[in-house]
């Protein structure tokens, strides 16, 4: 999902994320403190890996790319996120109604939800994950390496930073596509 980046960014982080797991949530903190550090040279993209543990969470990860389509993927993932619990109690009417909430088309994404319009981006996301080993959530990838945020955040945001700091003086930003 890549909503609100321009074309091309100088430094590609992705995000591999679930939006049913409390890790992930608490490294929104880490995702905010570096778009706002670094701004448009910083192009933040959330992948998606639901992890068979969350029975919401391939759910979830289609309603994140519905919202990105609508032009509110970030504040939407975001707000789900910031309450996985409610996810985890009541699913898919939970993530209509934060649709709802957030002023996008929540009968679009009902749809969406029903006819599975966005599960091959899902499915694409998860199998590219396994192909480069993320086996948990949040795992990030930047200039080629792969930080595990699942076994912990400690260090992670300085790590990345230092990775940026790098690329970003070198001019060799990632520029592949996606």
């Amino acid at each position: 999902m890549n909503d609100s980046s321009p074309a091309r960014a100088a430094v590609v982080l992705d995000v591999w994320c679930e939006l049913q797991c409390p890790d992930c949530r608490t490294a929104l903190d880490d995702v905010r403190a570096l778009r706002a550090r670094y701004g448009d040279r910083l192009d933040v993209r959330l992948r998606h890996f639901p992890l068979e543990k969350h029975k919401h969470a391939f759910a979830a990860a289609q309603a994140a790319e519905e919202a990105a389509q609508q032009g509110k993927g970030w504040p939407y993932v975001e707000a789900v996120l910031g309450r996985v619990e409610e996810l985890s109690r009541t699913g898919e009417p939970f993530l209509v109604e934060t649709a709802r909430e957030l002023g996008l088309d929540a009968e679009e994404f009902d749809t969406a939800l029903i006819d599975g319009r966005h599960i091959l981006i899902v499915d694409a996301d998860q199998a590219e994950g396994k192909a480069i080993g993320v086996t948990g959530t949040p795992t990030y990838v930047i200039g080629g390496e792969r930080l595990d945020g699942g076994k912990s955040q400690e260090g992670l945001r300085e790590r990345i930073e230092e990775i940026a700091d790098r690329l970003l003086t070198d001019g060799q930003g990632d520029s592949l596509p996606r």
